[in-house]
């Protein structure tokens, strides 16, 4: 067992700054990042006889790493020749220092995000609330059915992969295929037409009966999405919309690993206590460095035939949602039979529907256009004139005139 006590020194100490960069290669095992950069080693000190001491603030005084982490440091540090002994000053992180630590951690992991079958171009929009029963799945559907009527290809992630009910509101039930792309396997999503386009859809809905209990815990949850992701042969996609679970868990963190480019639409309704539990979502959104690009109401009142409001459900949260978290309200959708009876059938009501709540869907797939626009394709389109083709045929051109020969 490593004591941390090592030869005489036969050069002299390392300097602060060599062991400070030794110790940017010990990992927390459970944040993910070094050390350093977490703003755990408040302190190194080196004296003239080869003892090494580091001060280690913990995240919480009995983090269970500690051994791992201390044994870490001694491998990294008593290698060093001019190294006698090393010492620890263990301390524990004040709250702010812990909250810091924890945000160097996100985005470190966001900087790392693994790869995904996800196109560059495509503009991934996950659709979230704070809790259950604000009619996320619905909107969810009725924003893809609105994008693809417009002639673009979107995809359908449902990520709420134990109330799933995409499958439902889009009336497809056939289960997933798979076949062999570029010599692996991979999901072929299911395809609708609608209108001019396209949408490709996904949920663990299509793999178990509608009535069956998916009883996963956490880490396989985050893990079926991250095989959505990776294993499924996605088109080349205008937009991704992800359907999430409501509350702020393991889906949501995966997520934010696994796709960083991802904006954050929140769903609430008028209540003042629904939207503040939506605030919760748009303040994990925030901590994870994901944009929170909009906010929509919906329950948003009921009119009756003769055309007045009713506010069943209260009046004002979208509004005061959106000014908390300082992003646009999209809309408000109205109560509607018809919306709902378009979910049940399994036709969304933006499509065919004449009432207030399909104009107030068809306003928010405009006006989400306008706030993430797609980003076009270059499939068939002439390049020769872009900037980067330019640059390269110039620095071809000038490559060129320096291999040829001098007279």
């Amino acid at each position: 067992m490593n004591d941390g006590s090592v030869a005489p020194p036969a050069l002299d100490p390392p300097s602060v700054e060599v062991v400070t960069d030794a110790l940017r290669t010990v990992i927390d095992p459970e944040l993910g990042s070094d050390v350093v950069s977490l703003g755990m080693i408040p302190s190194v000190d080196v004296s003239d006889d080869g003892v090494v001491t580091v001060g280690v603030k913990l995240t919480i005084g009995g983090c269970p790493m500690r051994a791992e982490i201390k044994r870490s440091i001694e491998e990294r540090i008593s290698v060093h020749p001019g190294v006698t002994s090393v010492k620890i000053d263990w301390g524990e992180m004040t709250p702010q220092e812990r909250t810091a630590a924890m945000s160097t951690a996100r985005w470190n992991a966001r900087e790392r995000a693994p790869e995904t079958a996800i196109g560059e171009r495509c503009r991934v929009v996950a659709i979230a609330s704070g809790k259950g029963g604000v009619g996320k799945s619905s909107v969810t559907v009725n924003l893809a059915a609105g994008l693809a009527a417009s002639g673009l290809t979107v995809g359908v992630l449902d990520a709420d992969i134990w109330g799933f009910s995409v499958p439902r509101l889009l009336g497809v039930d056939q289960p997933l295929s798979a076949a062999e792309v570029n010599g692996r396997p991979q999901i072929t999503p299911n395809r609708l037409t609608v209108g001019k386009g396209v949408i490709e859809v996904v949920s663990t809905g299509f793999l178990v009966e509608e009535s069956t209990a998916l009883m996963w815990r956490g880490l396989m949850l985050t893990k079926a999405v991250e095989q959505f992701l990776r294993d499924v042969a996605w088109g080349d996609l205008d937009y991704l919309l992800i359907d999430m679970p409501p509350g702020t868990g393991d889906v949501q963190m995966g997520l934010a690993r696994l796709l960083p480019r991802t904006s954050l639409v929140v769903v609430t309704t008028p209540a003042l206590a629904a939207q503040r539990v939506a605030q919760r979502a748009a303040d994990m959104a925030q901590r994870s460095f994901l944009p929170v690009i909009g906010v929509i109401e919906n329950m948003a009142g009921f009119v009756c035939r003769h055309g007045e409001l009713h506010e069943v459900f209260g009046s004002g949260g979208g509004a005061a949602l959106a000014a908390a978290v300082g992003a646009p309200l999209l809309g408000s959708v109205p109560i509607e039979a018809d919306l709902a009876a378009g979910g049940d059938a399994g036709r969304p009501v933006i499509l065919e529907g004449e009432g207030p709540a399909a104009a107030a869907l068809r306003s928010i797939v405009d006006r989400l256009i306008e706030v993430v626009p797609v980003t076009p394709s270059t499939d068939g389109i002439d390049m020769a004139g872009c900037s980067a083709r330019l640059l390269a045929a110039v620095e071809s051109a000038l490559a060129d005139a320096d291999a040829e020969p001098t007279a």
